[in-house]
């Protein structure tokens, strides 16, 4: 019996990996035949609080969010929205999405596109790759040191930028060790699903300056992206607020904007 919701998504995650050796050469041919993704750093810069706005049809937290939900037609809304990048879930189990919707979504979008799942091969960093991410989502917790440095130079030969997901103060310093083009710090307990928004704020702050910080989970308002904003987060990553609207341009217009703040010093998560 898997000690916590997190190890039954690896599990699982690992047997969808299992079933991909056959296919290894040729994710590989594919990954080193797409065109170059588009730069993640434009998701970056600016002085505004950026939202990375989430395709999203459910999750083992909320249940089902969206199970109509057009990919593409949600991602085109965000980016008249102001998305700076989309995130794309492509767990199919879980969370009910696909390689296929990545590959639409990147296709049909002018921003950088994140592929959000539960990596743990490098087998499928060449999937993302083929699809057109431009970024991958490394879990901290999900990895060991090793693991997480040698996934994220994969990564980075493929030009793919990482972001290294933390939910623990623990996990900070092995995030920062491989160097991500953003840290994403998840105020969802994988192992629970239970929600700390507060504990996520102190933890954002105590991110070194210098670092993009990107905030995850439990986003719904302006006040929410003002309150992370003040804790000093470059970045929001949204997704059950915009995916379950029937108009997600609105819903994303809502949260840019937000100025950024000055991450504050010293602070203890």
């Amino acid at each position: 019996m898997p000690d916590s919701k997190l190890d039954a998504i690896l599990s699982a995650t690992r047997q969808r990996i299992a079933g991909l050796r056959p296919e290894a050469r040729d994710l590989a041919r594919r990954a080193a035949a797409a065109p170059d993704p588009r730069p993640f750093a434009g998701a970056l810069a600016g002085p505004a609080v950026g939202v990375i706005a989430e395709v999203k049809r459910r999750s083992p937290s909320a249940g089902a969010i969206r199970e109509d939900l057009d990919p593409v037609a949600h991602a085109a809304a965000y980016e008249r929205g102001g998305a700076r990048a989309i995130s794309v879930l492509t767990d199919a189990e879980h969370f009910g999405g696909s390689l296929d919707d990545l590959a639409r979504v990147a296709g049909a979008v002018g921003v950088p596109v994140l592929r959000k799942d539960f990596i743990l091969d490098e087998l499928q960093l060449y999937e993302a790759r083929a699809a057109g991410a431009s970024a991958v989502l490394l879990i901290v917790r999900a990895l060991a040191p090793e693991a997480l440095a040698a996934l994220a130079r994969a990564a980075a030969s493929l030009g793919l930028a990482v972001i290294a997901e933390i939910h623990a103060a623990a996990e900070l310093a092995p995030a920062l060790a491989i160097a991500p083009a953003a840290l994403g710090v998840n105020s969802r307990d994988l192992g629970t699903f239970t929600l700390d928004r507060a504990r996520a704020e102190r933890l954002v702050a105590s991110v070194p300056s210098g670092v993009h910080v990107i905030a995850e989970s439990g986003i719904e308002t302006r006040g929410d992206v003002e309150r992370l904003a003040a804790a000093g987060a470059d970045l929001v990553l949204v997704g059950t607020a915009v995916a379950r609207t029937r108009d997600p341009r609105a819903a994303v217009a809502a949260l840019v904007g937000v100025a950024k703040t000055t991450r504050p010093i010293g602070a203890r998560a």
